[in-house]
């Protein structure tokens, strides 16, 4: 897998949020043309992109700013965990306490609780940028 990309209303808060996480911006683009509306399926792309990757270099996410054509809203606004072709991007982290936070800082909001799973994991999902649900997992055993 190459990436996982994200639709976002504001490209600069959620570079920020994702910042928060460790990711270190990579690359930068504005995205248009013939070429990117025969890609997309979509006619008159008008974008900016954002790669970022994990500290390891392993993992990367696109954030994706839409100028044309407009957004097309996510119904319901703010689905749940369980809705079809939805479900989370998860990260580890040192300290999962620490980390939420932060991220509350730029617009975070926990789904549920944090939880603990035997004597091996913490882990929460949380609401980011754009609606995306996010897991953290903080590994104790």
């Amino acid at each position: 897998m190459d990436n996982v990309a994200v639709v976002v209303d504001d490209l600069d808060a959620a570079v920020a949020f994702f910042t928060e996480l460790g990711m270190v911006v990579e690359g930068k683009a504005s995205i248009e043309g013939v070429w990117a509306d025969r890609t997309v399926g979509l006619d008159g792309i008008r974008s900016d992109i954002v790669v970022m990757s994990t500290p390891d270099g392993h993992g990367k996410l696109e954030l994706t700013k839409y100028h044309a054509p407009d957004l097309s809203e996510a119904s319901p606004e703010n689905p749940p965990p369980n809705t079809l072709g939805l479900h989370r991007v998860m990260f580890a982290v040192d300290d999962i306490d620490d980390t939420i936070r932060r991220l509350r800082a730029h617009g975070a909001e926990l789904l549920g609780e944090v939880a603990q799973y035997e004597d091996m994991f913490r882990l929460c999902y949380l609401r980011g940028p754009a609606g995306i649900i996010l897991a953290l997992a903080e590994q104790i055993g």
